[in-house]
C-alpha cells in the first residue's frame, strides 16, 4: 500500500472537562495540538482554549516566528481572538533560528504561563519543534538532519543539544484530522486566497527590505517558489503549480512525522475538526 493511501487514524471525541481535570491534577503538564497543514489546528486550539478557559497558546511553527512573513505563513492572528499567543513575530525575517533556540524560547514561555496558573497549549505543524520540546531525549540523536530540514525552516548543523531541564514530560497530544480530499481542497483554496491577498507583494517587500533571496528560498514552500518567480526563474503559472505540489507533499510529510511519533510509543488522540 502506498504511503499516501495508508489508512487514516481513527477519530475520537475529546473529553474536554476530563482533559482540564487531568491538567489541574498534574496528570498531564501540556496539551499539544498537531497535524498537517490545512487541518484546522489553530482554530481547534483556540476553541479548546475557550472551552478549558485560562489558556495560552505557544506556536510551534518554524516560520511564523518571523516578522513580516504573514500571508505566506498563514499567521491569521485574528483567529486567536482574546487568547494570548507566544513565539510568533519574535525575530526579523532573514535571521537564522534553530531547534535548540526553539527549545529555549518554548521553555521560557511554558514556564511563564504555568507560573501564572494558566494552561499552556502547544500548537503547530513543525514536527521537529514539537518533538524537541515534548520528548525526554536528545532530539539530535533521534532525527536525521535530512529529515529535520524537511520540517523546519532553518536547522543549524551545529545547533544540537540535550533536552533542557524543565520541559514537559506528560504531554497530551491531540491530532486534527481531516480526510485527504478535504485537505487537498483546503490547500488549493488557501493557496489561491493567499495569492489574491498579496503574498507575492509581501515577499517582494521582504526582498526590497534587504532580506537575501537565498534566505527566503531556504524558508521553503511559499517563500522558495515566489522568490524564484520574482527572480525570473519561474513563470507565475509554474510557480503556482510547483508550489501547490510541494504544499501537498509537505502535508504528507507532516502526517508521516505524526505517525512516526505514534510508532515510537506516543499516543496521539486524533479528532475530527
Amino acid at each position: 500500500m502506498r504511503p499516501e493511501m495508508a489508512e487514516l487514524p481513527k477519530a475520537e471525541m475529546i473529553d474536554v472537562p476530563a482533559l482540564a481535570k487531568a491538567y489541574a491534577s498534574g496528570e498531564i503538564d501540556l496539551i499539544c495540538v498537531l497535524g498537517p497543514t490545512a487541518s484546522g489546528k489553530t482554530k481547534y486550539a483556540v476553541r479548546l482554549a475557550h472551552e478549558i478557559g485560562n489558556c495560552e497558546i505557544i506556536s510551534a511553527d518554524s516560520r511564523q516566528i518571523y516578522k513580516g512573513m504573514d500571508i505566506g505563513t498563514g499567521k491569521d492572528l485574528q483567529e486567536y481572538g482574546d487568547v494570548p499567543h507566544h513565539l510568533i513575530d519574535i525575530l526579523p525575517a532573514g535571521e537564522k533560528y534553530n531547534v535548540y533556540q526553539f527549545q529555549q524560547d518554548f521553555l521560557a514561555a511554558y514556564q511563564d504561563i504555568r507560573s501564572r496558573g494558566r494552561v499552556p497549549i502547544l500548537c503547530g505543524g513543525t514536527g521537529l519543534y514539537i518533538t524537541a520540546v515534548t520528548c525526554a531525549y536528545d532530539w539530535s540523536a533521534s532525527v536525521p538532519l535530512s529529515e529535520a530540514k524537511a520540517h523546519a525552516a532553518d536547522v543549524d548543523d551545529g545547533a544540537s543539544g540535550t533536552t533542557l531541564e524543565g520541559l514537559p514530560t506528560r504531554t497530551f497530544f491531540i491530532g486534527t484530522l481531516v480526510t485527504r480530499d478535504v485537505r487537498i481542497a483546503r490547500i488549493d483554496r488557501r493557496l489561491d486566497e493567499r495569492l489574491a491577498e498579496g503574498m507575492v507583494d509581501e515577499i517582494r517587500g521582504l526582498l526590497e527590505s534587504g532580506v537575501p533571496a537565498e534566505r527566503l528560498i531556504s524558508y521553503g514552500l511559499e517563500y522558495r517558489y515566489v522568490t524564484k518567480y520574482l527572480l525570473g526563474e519561474l513563470t507565475y503559472d509554474q510557480m503556482r503549480e510547483k508550489l501547490a505540489i510541494e504544499i501537498h507533499r509537505f502535508a504528507k510529510r507532516q502526517m508521516t512525522w505524526c505517525r512516526g511519533m505514534e510508532r515510537s510509543g506516543i499516543k496521539i488522540h486524533w479528532t475530527n475538526v
